[in-house]
């Protein structure tokens, strides 16, 4: 599939994040797959570990990126990220687009696990669409709260079209 199929708020994200082609990243929550698509083709030697708790989410981002599992560029599991065993200890980005886990519960041992796997001067990034203005300023809040409670320094940024909201953390 062409990158012009991923849509643009996936890829004002994963510009944002500018991935490096030896990075290591995670994305939670990986769903269709477009953002893994996105940021694996920046890849070179580095790799994406892209997770989801659904079944369906796992076989839709096999299936959409085949190549780049192949290519020993992308591994996909079905698991929550509370039950994570990261199989590379030190990792740049991290990535999530729409996981509501940051905002609407506790999510100290998530960040905790982060927090020690993300390197020095790496960061995690969360996205979320915007349409709906109203939700914007609680999961702005409630996110950058747990994060920085979690020993990140966050910070805001703001795409009007599409409307998407971004919180960077960084280590």
């Amino acid at each position: 599939m062409p990158l012009a199929t991923i849509p643009p708020r996936i890829l004002w994200a994963v510009d944002l994040m500018d991935v490096q082609p030896a990075d290591q990243v995670l994305e939670i929550g990986c769903g269709p797959g477009a953002g893994a698509e996105a940021i694996c083709s920046h890849l070179e030697t580095g790799k994406l570990f892209a997770i989801d708790r659904s079944e369906s989410g796992v076989d839709r981002t096999k299936r959409r990126n085949q190549k780049y599992v192949d290519a020993g560029r992308l591994v996909v599991r079905q698991i929550d990220l509370a039950t994570l065993r990261v199989p590379v200890k030190r990792l740049n980005k991290v990535f999530a687009f729409n996981v509501n886990l940051f905002w609407v519960r506790d999510c100290d041992d998530e960040i905790a696990l982060l927090h020690e796997r993300v390197v020095p001067g790496g960061a995690v990034y969360l996205f979320y669409d915007a349409a709906r203005p109203e939700l914007v300023p609680n999961i702005v809040k409630k996110a950058s709260e747990n994060l920085l409670r979690g020993g990140f320094r966050v910070s805001v940024v703001e795409q009007k079209a599409p409307p998407v909201i971004g919180i960077i953390a960084k280590r």
